[in-house]
């Protein structure tokens, strides 16, 4: 897949077709989320440099969910170069791994050829932030309900993705708030 993608949206997925697993996986979620958690639009704040999203601008994820609860589509957009350049569409679905508390989820991509698991590292009580990155520890997103983050929120999310071992971020410009 190329692309831009979520999980995160990130979210989100791109560069993970391309990824291989880390040494050291990453830190499990810190908590369980409700399986509405993932519903709307997610902008993403940070994530770690992978090709697949290389030069992707004002980057989003939105999750709809589908009948029966444990599925969701998953549309992601991403802007070349600038918040009003071109945009790259990315669809696919996604379906939450049952007996993880709603925490983690795979996406299909390439018709089903490939699939990809995402974890909900942590997130903010209110939900307004949540950290999503994938089970080897090769990458992470922050995203945000809000295109641009309250400076006391991002500061504090910001530390808890450093605090989870991600130390190398970029910061994919969005609109004006």
């Amino acid at each position: 897949m190329r692309g831009f993608s979520i999980i995160a949206s990130s979210l989100l997925a791109g560069a993970t077709l391309f990824a291989t697993q880390a040494l050291a996986g990453a830190q499990p979620p810190a908590r369980p989320i409700a399986a509405s958690f993932y519903a709307g639009k997610w902008y993403e704040i940070a994530r770690t440099p992978n090709a697949g999203q290389r030069d992707c601008q004002a980057p989003t994820t939105e999750f709809t969910g589908k009948a029966g609860g444990d599925g969701f589509a998953v549309h992601q957009i991403c802007r070349k170069g600038s918040p009003s350049g071109a945009a790259k569409v990315f669809d696919t679905t996604g379906l939450i791994v049952s007996g993880t508390q709603n925490a983690k989820f795979k996406m299909s991509f390439l018709g089903g050829l490939k699939k990809q698991e995402y974890w909900v590292l942590d997130c903010a009580d209110d939900k307004s932030w949540a950290i999503m990155g994938t089970p080897g520890g090769n990458f992470v997103w922050l995203l945000s309900r809000q295109a641009v983050m309250a400076p006391a929120a991002k500061v504090v999310a910001l530390a808890r993705v450093k605090a989870l071992g991600y130390a190398k971020l970029e910061y994919p410009q969005q609109p004006p708030a």
